[in-house]
Formats: structure tokens, C-alpha cells, sequence
């Protein structure tokens, strides 16, 4: 199961297959061959739970054909399993009693049969000592919470790993870690943190079987641009040369994040628009990608108008290549949203910022975080006296 370097696991291969079946932006001739090849790494991996999983889910129709030789080889390779693991613990030592309790751990993940995969790892973990093991367990447990996107599961298992370490492990399994945790982050919408984990895995990164070099740029720039400030940016993205060596490679992305940074704002547009599509496609950042997408413009628009105490609607929209009206429509929702700090003059068709004063807000975030510890001393009080 472990991967090769550069090879990337193939449940979740897999997974990203079965996600683009059911997006509605695939054509139909696409899913057409999506299906056959899902197929057929169903049956030459003999996942019999796997099939029987996507028939309940509408994804096949029911092919006793195809399943019943698939659960017969199921059966062989489990006796074969059990009769190993009886062998081992009969004449071999704890050693071969691990390995032998692994293969059918392995067993289990290959053929997709989480609930019983999990049991398992259990097991197995029971007949591990050395932390570097019990690592790469939790590692076969997150690939399987990646690969239905159990976060529940997936949040467990980070919390395992990093208690584990607290009693030792190598720098290359807490490297690995901090990619699994900046995926997690991303997935569930903690684009900082995840951008934080993804730059310090930047010129360390092994973690192949998640996906390939490329995709762990395109994240890296993606959440970069949306949390961090235009030095940090330049410092750590921009510049960076593990980035400038791949980021060609991907479409839209190098003109996605130079424009940003260069201030060409039609360019950016144009880019924008390109990388949506890439987005939309990702089975972790399409739940986000509305988000996303408000996010960006909020970053771009608040570029802009820093440059400015006040700026004519007609020149912004020429910047950014819209119409007058597209910018007002948009700038109106995005102050109304408190994203944005300006007001519009209709009259006039100009912009005027208002950027809040520092030392204000930093007054009346004081207030209000003075009022929530009043509101708490007062709710345990209340609780005291009872």
C-alpha cells in the first residue's frame, strides 16, 4: 500500500473519479469513460465492498457477474490472511505476528472495506510498539478519511499523530503530518492555517501519495494569496523557488498570482477565470468555491482601492476590463458585507475609502471582548452561587 515516490495512491485516484461522476460540469461522454475506468479498478483491485457501495448509491446496477467472482477472491486471500496470522502466532515471533496482522489490514483498505479496515488497524496497532509504526497506521487511517472525506475521522487521527509525537518520530513522518493537516485545514475551510502548513512543507514535501508535487503548489498559492499580506506574499510565494520551479506548469496559476501582485488587473481577471474551472473540478475546494471566489475579489478590490482616498467608478472599471455597472453592483454587495471599507457616490460616480483607524478598532475590539468576559464572570457566578 505505501506509495512509490511521486505515485500517488491509488484509492485516491479513485476517490477524485468517483467525485467527477457526480459533478454536474462533466459532460456525459466523460463520465461515460469515468465509469468504465472506476470499473475497472473495482474488479482488478477485487473491491467487492467498494462495488457493492457505488450499486447502493445508484454510481452501477447490480452485476452478479462481475461481484461473485470478486467476493470468492476475497474469501481466498482472506483465509490465506487468517491462516498467516495463525502460522505466525504459533511458531514466529511478535515481529511476524505485526506483519502478518498488517497484510490483512491492507487487505482490507485495497478492497474498501473501511469499517472492517478500521477494526483491524486496531488490532494491529495493539501489536505495534515502535512510534514510527504506529504512524504510518494513522496514516493508512487518514487516507481512508480522505478518501470518503470523513473529517470527523480525519481530525481524530491528527490529534493521534501529533500525541504520538509528543513521545517521539521522525522529521520526515512530521513532515508528512503537516501535509495531511494542512489538507484537512483547507477541506474544512481554515485557508490560513492550511497555508501556514503547506509553506513549511514547501522544500520538504514527501507526501506523494496524497498528489503529485504539482497540486501541492497549486493549494500552496491558492490559500496563500487569500490570507497573507502583500510582504508575505512577495516573501514567501512570489519568490519562493521551489514555486517559480513548477507554477509554469499549471494553467492560469503564475498569471493568477503575478497579476495579483503586479496590480494587472485585467490580467488577473483573465487568469481568474481560467483557475475557476480547475476549482471547480477539485474534489476539496469545490464545497468552497463560492467562498473562494468572494474571498479573492475581496483581496483584489481591497488592493486596489488602497492606492486611493477616492477613485472614479469609470476608472476602476477600466482596470479591471467590466463594465461601470458590474463594479458598482459588485463593490455594493462586498461593502455591504463589511468586506470592503468605501462608499459610493452615485451622483458623482466616485469611490471614497474609509479605512477604519487602527487605534478605533483596536478600541472596539477591546470593548467587545470586555463585554463577552463580563457576560462569562457573571454566567459563573450565577453558577457559583446555585
Amino acid at each position: 500500500m505505501d506509495s512509490e515516490e511521486g505515485t500517488q495512491q491509488p484509492q485516491l485516484v479513485l476517490a477524485h473519479k468517483l467525485f467527477l461522476l457526480t459533478h454536474p460540469d462533466v459532460n456525459d461522454l466523460d463520465k461515460v469513460r469515468l465509469r468504465e475506468e472506476v470499473l475497472e479498478a473495482v474488479v482488478s483491485n477485487d473491491m467487492a465492498p467498494l462495488f457493492e457501495t457505488l450499486v447502493s448509491k445508484g454510481v452501477f446496477s447490480l452485476n452478479l457477474e462481475v461481484l461473485d467472482p470478486i467476493r470468492v477472491k476475497n474469501a481466498d486471500e482472506l483465509k490465506k490472511l487468517d491462516e498467516k496470522i495463525a502460522d505466525a502466532e504459533e511458531n514466529l515471533g511478535e515481529s511476524e505476528v505485526r506483519e502478518a496482522h498488517l497484510a490483512k489490514s491492507l487487505f482490507y483498505i485495497r478492497i474498501g472495506d473501511k469499517g472492517k479496515a478500521l477494526e483491524q488497524l486496531k488490532v494491529t496497532e495493539k501489536k505495534t510498539v515502535a512510534v514510527g509504526q504506529k504512524m504510518d497506521l494513522v496514516f493508512y487511517t487518514l487516507q481512508m478519511g480522505l478518501f470518503d472525506l470523513d473529517f470527523d475521522l480525519i481530525s481524530k487521527c491528527i490529534d493521534k499523530a501529533k500525541k504520538l509525537f509528543e513521545k517521539g518520530g521522525d522529521w520526515e513522518r512530521k513532515n508528512r503530518l503537516k501535509v495531511y493537516e494542512g489538507l484537512f485545514c483547507m477541506s474544512t475551510r481554515n485557508f490560513k492555517k492550511a497555508a501556514d502548513l503547506f509553506l513549511d512543507s514547501i522544500s520538504t514535501f514527501t507526501t506523494y501519495e496524497l498528489f503529485p508535487y504539482d497540486t501541492f503548489i497549486f493549494y500552496t498559492v491558492l490559500t496563500s494569496i487569500i490570507t497573507l499580506d502583500r510582504v508575505s506574499l512577495k516573501q514567501k510565494v512570489v519568490d519562493a523557488p521551489e514555486i517559480l520551479t513548477v507554477i509554469g506548469k499549471i494553467p492560469y496559476l503564475s498569471e493568477f498570482m503575478n497579476s495579483l501582485y503586479e496590480c494587472q488587473y485585467k490580467s488577473f481577471f483573465s487568469a481568474f477565470a481560467g483557475l475557476m474551472e480547475h476549482i471547480k473540478l477539485d474534489r476539496y475546494l469545490q464545497p468552497h468555491f463560492r467562498y473562494y471566489m468572494r474571498e479573492v475579489r475581496t483581496v483584489v478590490y481591497s488592493q486596489f482601492l488602497e492606492s486611493y482616498k477616492s477613485v472614479t467608478i469609470e476608472a476602476m472599471a477600466k482596470a479591471f476590463g467590466v463594465s461601470e455597472d458590474f463594479i458598482d453592483l459588485e463593490l455594493s454587495r462586498f461593502i455591504a458585507a463589511g468586506k470592503l471599507h468605501c462608499k459610493i457616490d452615485k451622483v458623482a460616480g466616485v469611490l471614497e475609502t474609509n479605512r477604519p483607524d487602527a487605534k478605533n478598532a483596536l478600541y472596539q475590539a477591546t470593548i467587545k471582548q470586555g463585554d463577552f468576559l463580563l457576560n462569562r464572570i457573571q454566567k459563573l457566578s450565577r453558577v457559583i452561587d446555585l
